[in-house]
């Protein structure tokens, strides 16, 4: 399921290795049953949508530390380029930043050699400072409480 669940309409099925086929097929049904559209993954790093989205976000920040953009303008160019309803900069906040950290901090773990896994100075210094996004009033952007 995806936050806040009432509004997401999707629910990524997992199977795992040893996930047999009544119970994959059983959650799929019940998917279907709360209405929401269902999409099959192998049991893999962040499934479909994280697996895809983390690395946007992390991507993101990259290309705003070496300078390449400002954040506003990738947020900007996201939006009305990707035709995305928010930019990531704004999504990550809006996720919050101590969770992007988490996420990235267990792949890194994980896969160390993977560069997409690789930590951001940005976002480490900003959860250390207790700047973990909207729900704190401030992360990438500054939120008014």
């Amino acid at each position: 399921f995806f936050n806040p669940v009432p509004l997401m309409k999707l629910l990524e099925v997992v199977r795992g290795p040893e996930t047999s086929d009544a119970t994959f097929n059983a959650l799929l049904e019940y998917g279907a049953k709360v209405g929401k559209t269902t999409v099959k993954c192998k049991d893999t790093p962040g499934f479909i949508v994280n697996r895809l989205l983390v690395p946007y976000l992390f991507e993101a920040i990259r290309l705003v530390e070496r300078g390449d953009a400002s954040m506003e303008d990738v947020d900007t160019a996201m939006k009305l380029g990707a035709g995305y309803p928010m930019g990531p900069f704004t999504l990550a906040d809006l996720v919050g930043l101590d969770t992007c950290k988490n996420i990235l901090d267990g792949w890194h773990k994980e896969y160390p050699d993977v560069q997409v896994f690789q930590p951001s100075e940005t976002l480490n210094k900003l959860v250390e400072s207790g700047k973990l996004g909207a729900k704190t009033g401030e992360g990438f952007y500054k939120y008014g409480k």
